[in-house]
């Protein structure tokens, strides 16, 4: 019998990462759970799944970053998909130059663009020897247009989306490396936003085509989806409800 492909879900606690997580073990693979800090939440997760281990680390620092992949490869013995979902923000306004400082940029790219370069990178070898192995980058839809939570967070997923199209050139054919582009999802990220989520929510519910904003199961589908498509290495698929096109 065929073992189950694992997959490696960073920042996987909640969120987008959980709903990942969540749909890809319904699908079958083995899943690892991964946070750097809501290890009791990751530890529910995972136990709540049908094979799944939990791995705490950061993902911002390379020692960590390649003791996460050693222990996913400890608990199962190889790696087949790397989602590469941890990512952090803070909430500055664009126009508000002076409050994205040198430490807001650090931390942002620290996470969202270094640390998916080093679990990428320490993930390769593995993901060359599963035969089929793919890296999903969760991006955001304000790495091609002018908005965001912050200026350094949407220079960090532009930075992760050209990133994306690189290693797809040089990992090929042995691995695929693709990304989803979400645009505003419902997520525990905006919990603290008050009145600023909630008139973003009816903003994006009368200006989209699908008319609501997204859920962490909607970006998950997209996830699964590339986590199989054969033939799409290199892309961004945006996952905003139509946004784009109007």
């Amino acid at each position: 019998m065929t073992e189950s492909r694992v997959a490696l879900i960073t920042g996987s606690s909640s969120g987008i990462g959980a709903a990942v997580a969540r749909r890809l073990a319904s699908a079958g693979l083995r899943i690892v759970v991964n946070s750097a800090r809501s290890e009791e939440a990751g530890k529910a997760l995972a136990a709540e799944l049908p094979d799944a281990v939990y791995v705490r680390g950061d993902v911002a620092d390379a020692e960590d970053a390649r003791r996460i992949v050693a222990a996913a490869v400890e608990a199962y013995g190889r790696l087949d998909l790397l989602v590469n979902n941890a990512g952090t923000t803070r909430f500055i306004p664009l126009d508000d130059l002076d409050g994205a400082d040198a430490a807001a940029w650090r931390d942002i790219f620290g996470v969202n663009v270094i640390g998916a370069w080093q679990m990428s990178t320490a993930a390769a070898p593995h993901l060359r020897a599963s035969g089929a192995g793919a890296i999903v980058n969760v991006s955001s839809v304000s790495a091609t247009r002018a908005l965001g939570s912050s200026v350094p967070y949407a220079v960090s997923k532009a930075a992760l989306n050209h990133m994306t199209r690189l290693l797809a050139s040089q990992l090929g054919p042995e691995v695929r490396v693709n990304a989803v582009a979400p645009g505003l999802i419902d997520t525990p990220w905006y919990d603290g936003a008050g009145q600023v989520w909630e008139s973003s929510r009816d903003w994006i519910t009368e200006n989209t085509p699908l008319r609501r904003v997204g859920t962490p199961e909607d970006v998950a589908e997209a996830v699964r989806y590339l986590a199989d498509a054969a033939y799409t290495t290199g892309d961004v698929l945006t996952v905003d409800g139509g946004r784009h096109v109007v």
